[in-house]
């Protein structure tokens, strides 16, 4: 349809480097990994890349990646939109391909966040609001809690409903070689971790990594060049709303609205009616366990106010009715912040391929991709659908 995206790039290579504390290696080093592993995968070199798209928060300009790559005289742009910085890599380098300027792009996205000495606490801004002074924890604390009394849950059984999230990303991640976290736990565990900010415990919280994800896109017609099996962009939104929850006391913090519509244009350009029954498997934002909750909601996989029997169904395991985070999520892959949405991709790309290994779903036909940058009240959110 005109102004859509569905079916007009396709991607052909992918990489991704192990997400971690990788005190013995640069920036560079992880992009050269994660690009080395996407040309190889794509069967293509340097010679063949028209332009060079890069999502990172820390890291300024173009250079920090065509150096790494010895790049050379390639058009190389940097991206930044928080932790829709990858995503926005992708969208940048699908529009290029969509318009017919090139023929195929790099997309990256990098960080090296242990080097930044960044952290969830210590560090931030102290923003002043109508009622309190926040940190990311204190934020989505305020969520969980709201959320719990909006719908009548105890916050005993609400901790347990978080934890079961947790236990499920762990398990995912113990699958994956390149997760950050490789622990399985138990909900014990997890409801008995020391609190960060009530009722959110240490494991209801991602952790800080260092990665890189890399993508090579090209345009349809030339696509089984490079792959007999590429997988083609269906739809790609990102929605930025006008920030005003912050300065609403009464702003209700059990739902994002930005998402929602995020997601319902993302929908409507890949044609999708019912996502709880056509897409087959996806990769959210769950910086905070309380996040992938309300996102279920948000994105139409679960009812308002329902989610806690879908995930006490075991709805969104490895085996459930639609699996996400199969590999983990932020929670256990890890969290780079300009390389998360590519790495969300990433995962989506190898399940739709069947080389997902020891967490291969079966037949899936449909993935979906979420990123959420900021605070609940104030964020931009990006959704991406890729199938075969």
């Amino acid at each position: 349809m005109p102004g859509s995206i569905k079916d007009r790039v396709a991607i052909v290579g992918m990489g991704c480097t192990q997400f971690g504390t990788h005190w013995d290696k640069g920036p560079g080093d992880l992009i050269v990994e994660a690009v080395q592993e996407a040309y190889e995968d794509a069967g293509i070199n340097e010679e063949r890349i028209g332009a060079c798209y890069v999502g990172t928060l820390f890291s300024m300009g173009g250079r920090a990646v065509s150096e790494p790559l010895r790049m050379q005289y390639k058009p190389v742009t940097r991206l930044e939109n928080a932790c829709a910085s990858g995503h926005e890599a992708l969208r940048a380098g699908a529009y290029a391909i969509a318009a017919g300027i090139y023929d195929v792009v790099l997309c990256v996205g990098f960080e090296k966040l242990k080097d930044e000495g960044m952290s969830g606490l210590p560090g931030m801004e102290n923003r002043t609001c109508t009622h309190y002074q926040s940190t990311m924890p204190g934020v989505f604390a305020m969520m969980a809690n709201k959320y719990f009394d909006r719908y009548g849950i105890k916050p005993e059984e609400g901790k347990e409903m978080l934890a079961k999230i947790s236990v499920k990303s762990h398990a995912n991640g113990f699958l994956n070689p390149k997760s950050h976290l490789k622990r399985k736990l138990t909900i014990e565990q997890v409801m008995n971790a020391p609190i960060i900010a009530q009722p959110l415990g240490l494991f209801d919280c991602c952790g800080v990594s260092d990665g890189a994800a890399a993508a090579i896109l090209c345009s349809p017609d030339i696509a089984k060049e490079f792959r007999p099996d590429p997988v083609y962009i269906k739809a790609l939104q990102i929605c930025a709303g006008p920030s005003t929850g912050r300065m609403l006391k009464n702003y209700d913090y059990t739902h994002v609205e930005e998402s929602v519509r995020a997601a319902k244009a993302a929908y409507e350009e890949a044609g999708v009616k019912n996502p709880r029954e056509e897409i087959s498997m996806a990769e959210v934002h769950d910086c905070f366990s309380i996040t992938e909750a309300v996102t279920m909601e948000d994105l139409g996989f679960s009812e308002r106010g329902k989610v806690k029997d879908d995930i006490d169904a075991g709805t969104f395991h490895l085996d459930g009715k639609l699996p996400v985070q199969p590999d983990g999520g932020l929670k256990c892959f890890g969290h780079p912040i300009g390389a998360s949405g590519i790495r969300m991709v990433y995962e989506l790309y190898l399940q739709l391929q069947g080389r997902a290994d020891k967490r291969q779903l079966k037949d899936p036909t449909l993935g979906l991709a979420h990123n959420m940058g900021g605070e609940p009240y104030m964020p931009l959110t990006s959704v991406v659908i890729v199938g075969n």
